[in-house]
């Protein structure tokens, strides 16, 4: 339950009992000055081999490492006995939804992320009606969060923030220079970049030129453009690549949640490395993220076609145009699996599939359908490959992500970096531990310019995770999405033991900045 408690919350519980001193695991009353990590399996972030090592971190940085037992003088304030565990980079999730300021991320902590990026698929957290991002920037500066936080700029915010209606497809130049100017500042505020959601209202509207007025303003800064992209469908995965790098160039472009739906198959997979491999070879700076799950998680507003979407009056769609939209959605939804391949996850139908909800509500799943709209929830879509996925997932171009927050009814939301762990590395052998800690931490910090996290080394930031692989378990499922992941015995945030014995126990994360 703990983990469903908003900040809010927390602070509300504190001040009830007694006042904010009395709120658990405050960072300012229990943060050691320093830790010793003796004699641990010291896994670094670079893809080097693990070593044998001390680990010493005071204050919030890497202080020092050495060989076992050559810092038997190092006084301390704690000895943490490392027995053979492996110490790694705390992992950073390059996908992430939610809002600090209102969800505890202690799910995220068990299972050894410390810093996430927010304001994905064109839209991110804000205070109230206020769309600047430094407002919400501000805020969390001021908070007590429980993870690091690295916040992208988001397209379809900057949109509506410069009040560009959502269904203008061509802005005239006085629009795409205000949309210029709101991202300028907020890069300026510290954003590390720019996120697209070109399959989601306002972003579908978009077009290449608009976004390429973006692209050139994130380019001055160096910046990222992560992109939920045009499609994800099989015939149209390259077409929607080549549109990211034409609309991102030339700043450094990155596809989110790298699927390939529908497509089947190591060959397909081998066949769309083929295809990144050649942009790179280019010199375009591509990179991706995946997660290790078969099925995507978003809103039903997928399954309906553009012109029943909002702004449309979509009442009068269905009054007006009934026969052809319940049409369309039986096609598209047998494509995709048929209405047991989606599983519900909005209320009152959350934990079934559409095929259950509709045939308790009496109705052909088309009708059904028809009668919720596309603003009615999101759900689970089983629509991916386990083999495809498994193939592009080991890439070394490709980060590991969760696409998940706090509440989302998605395993990947507890589970996706425990599952790494044990079916990746311990269980299918399909890399070793090193590899995929790089996957996790000093490769997502590559992407993000993070010079002081991601790996393990003298002066860094000491985000930092303590683990046996042989016990990591995710415990959450489709049908329980909830249960907290196993086996991160201590979870380091900014030199403060922030999760430890299976529970949070301070509240020590930042907002990070570009730099």
């Amino acid at each position: 339950m703990s983990q469903r408690l908003t900040r809010r919350q927390l602070i509300g519980g504190a001040a009830a009992a007694g006042g904010l001193a009395s709120l658990p695991g405050r960072a300012a009353a229990r943060a050691p000055a320093s830790t010793l990590f003796r004699e641990v399996l010291l896994v670094d972030g670079t893809g080097a081999a693990p070593r044998l090592a001390d680990v010493l971190v005071t204050g919030d940085r890497i202080a020092r490492i050495a060989p076992p037992a050559t810092a038997a003088r190092v006084t301390a304030t704690r000895i943490v006995a490392g027995e053979g565990r492996v110490l790694a980079p705390g992992f950073i999730d390059t996908h992430s939804h939610g809002d600090p300021l209102d969800d505890s991320y202690e799910s995220f902590l068990a299972m050894g992320v410390t810093t996430i990026v927010l304001g994905q698929d064109g839209s991110g957290p804000r205070i109230g009606k206020d769309l600047d991002l430094r407002s919400w920037m501000h805020a969390v500066d001021r908070a007590q969060i429980d993870l690091n936080v690295a916040a992208l700029a988001s397209h379809g915010t900057l949109r509506r923030a410069v009040k560009i209606p959502d269904a203008v497809r061509r802005p005239d130049e006085a629009a795409l220079a205000r949309m210029a100017a709101q991202l300028e500042a907020e890069l300026r505020a510290g954003a590390f970049g720019l996120s697209y959601g070109l399959e989601y209202v306002p972003g579908i509207y978009s077009q290449t030129p608009e976004l390429t007025n973006l692209g050139r303003v994130v380019a001055r800064h160096d910046g990222v453009v992560m992109s939920h992209m045009r499609s994800e469908n099989d015939e149209e995965i390259e077409a929607s690549i080549d549109e990211l790098i034409a609309s991102s160039l030339p700043a450094r472009p990155h596809i989110s949640h790298l699927k390939v739906v529908f497509g089947k198959g190591e060959a397909r997979a081998r066949a769309l490395l083929d295809f990144l491999a050649a942009k790179r070879a280019q010199g375009i700076r591509l990179t991706a993220d995946e997660y290790p799950y078969t099925a995507g998680y978003t809103g039903i507003a997928i399954l309906f076609p553009e012109w029943a979407l909002p702004p449309t009056d979509y009442a009068g769609i269905v009054a007006a145009r009934r026969q052809e939209l319940r049409d369309y959605l039986e096609k598209r939804m047998v494509r995709r699996g048929g209405p047991e391949a989606l599983l519900l996850g909005t209320a009152p139908y959350a934990g079934k599939t559409l095929a259950q909800a509709a045939a308790e509500a009496g109705l052909p799943f088309p009708d059904f359908l028809v009668k919720l709209g596309p603003q009615a929830g999101s759900g689970a879509h089983f629509t991916m490959d386990e083999v495809l996925q498994d193939t592009l997932i080991v890439d070394p171009h490709v980060a590991i992500s969760t696409d998940g927050g706090p509440g989302m009814r998605h395993p990947r939301a507890t589970g996706t970096y425990a599952k790494w762990i044990e079916q990746y590395v311990v269980r299918d052998r399909k890399l070793p531990i090193e590899e995929a800690v790089r996957k996790a931490t000093g490769f997502p910090a590559i992407i993000l310019r993070l010079a002081d996290r991601g790996v393990i080394r003298e002066g860094a930031q000491a985000d930092c995770i303590l683990f046996d692989p042989a016990k990591v378990k995710a415990r959450s499922t489709y049908v329980n999405p909830f249960a907290m992941a196993e086996g991160f015995d201590l979870v380091m945030v900014n030199g403060t033991s922030a999760f430890e014995g299976g529970q949070r126990i301070a509240t020590a994360g930042r907002l990070l900045r570009a730099r």
